[in-house]
């Protein structure tokens, strides 16, 4: 009996310890780890900084506008604990509507204190941000992605992959993309249409910004899609470099613009009129026929996914009504409820 009691224990230690090793197994063994890797997923940035994330991180904040109206069309608003001031004024924004929705407002290029109370799982910003953010952002333990300044309309496509893959959501990002060329085929289909003898017009862009507008910049794409010509890159200007008054009657553009917003006290507006009230300037073959024209500053101004409205905002003025579009176009690979 006592033997049969001993053989029992034995077989029950046996059991138990079988029972521990398998247990021990399947802790260690590759699904466990699967499991711990799919927490996180890992991003190369522009800056070739390797970052690794949260998966579908859902307080994320973009610090500058360009990072997050691209945002906004790759993730639910929920998923972003803030958004820019700028996007909650109709006046100046196409995506005022969902910036609502999201409680927190920041101003462009907040500090590492605002952007750090905010308790981001990821952070978006520009290459323009200095290093020494990024990396006080970083020390502090939060996941930061660096993205180009897009030039163009291939470094859009390369900044809605890149935010994409750092939402993980890259499924969404090639659906924008999609968007983007399937908007901007549709648009070139109709500008092919337009009148001939309006097309290849000079344009010169004259900005608040006043290095911006020449060679090398996204007005380039914008006014080539839209069947113009960029008379300040023509003209030697480039993207950076200031051109004086006298270099910009040499040019003599077909058009000018003078990109503005639905405000006639707003900045953009008063520099405009202030710039265009020189009387060295009415000499300029756009004065004289009446093509000083106020294109909607933020679709002409886009770098994101939107900016396929600014080349409709540009064949609005150069070709007619029929490009006339509402101030609230945006494209978005998300079904917001």
């Amino acid at each position: 009996m006592i033997e049969g009691i001993g053989c029992m224990a034995r077989r029950g230690f046996f059991l138990l310890c079988l029972l521990a090793i398998c247990l021990l197994s399947a802790a260690c063994g590759p699904g466990t780890v699967e499991r711990k890797a799919e927490e996180y997923h890992v991003v190369t940035d522009v800056r070739g900084d390797v970052v690794k994330i949260p998966a579908k991180p859902k307080r994320i904040v973009s610090v500058t506008t360009g990072t997050d109206e691209v945002l906004l069309g790759l993730v639910e608003t929920e998923r972003m604990a803030a958004v820019n001031e700028a996007f909650a004024d109709p006046k100046r924004s196409n995506v005022s509507a969902l910036a609502q929705k999201i409680p927190a407002r920041i101003v462009r290029n907040p500090s590492v204190e605002t952007v750090a109370a905010l308790k981001p799982d990821l952070v978006l910003v520009q290459e323009w941000i200095p290093i020494e953010k990024v990396a006080a952002l970083r020390d502090l333990g939060i996941p930061v992605v660096t993205c180009k300044t897009p030039k163009c309309f291939d470094d859009v496509r390369a900044t809605v992959r890149l935010i994409a893959a750092a939402v993980d959501e890259p499924e969404r990002g090639e659906r924008l993309v999609a968007m983007m060329d399937e908007e901007l085929a549709a648009l070139s289909a109709r500008i092919d249409k337009a009148a001939p003898e309006k097309k290849g017009a000079t344009v010169a862009l004259v900005s608040i910004m006043p290095a911006y507008g020449g060679a090398g910049c996204m007005i380039d794409d914008v006014f080539s899609h839209a069947g113009a010509r960029n008379a300040k890159a023509l003209a030697g200007n480039r993207s950076g470099e200031t051109m004086t008054k006298e270099q910009f009657i040499a040019c003599n553009p077909d058009y000018i613009f003078l990109p503005s917003y639905d405000d006639p006290d707003s900045k953009e507006q008063r520099y405009g009129a202030e710039y265009m009230g020189d009387p060295s300037l009415q000499v300029m073959k756009a004065v004289r026929e009446g093509h000083v024209c106020y294109p909607w500053a933020h679709y002409i101004y886009n770098i994101s996914q939107n900016v396929v409205f600014g080349v409709q905002e540009a064949a609005y003025i150069l070709y007619g009504n029929e490009f006339a579009q509402a101030r609230n176009r945006h494209l978005s690979a998300v079904s917001e409820k």
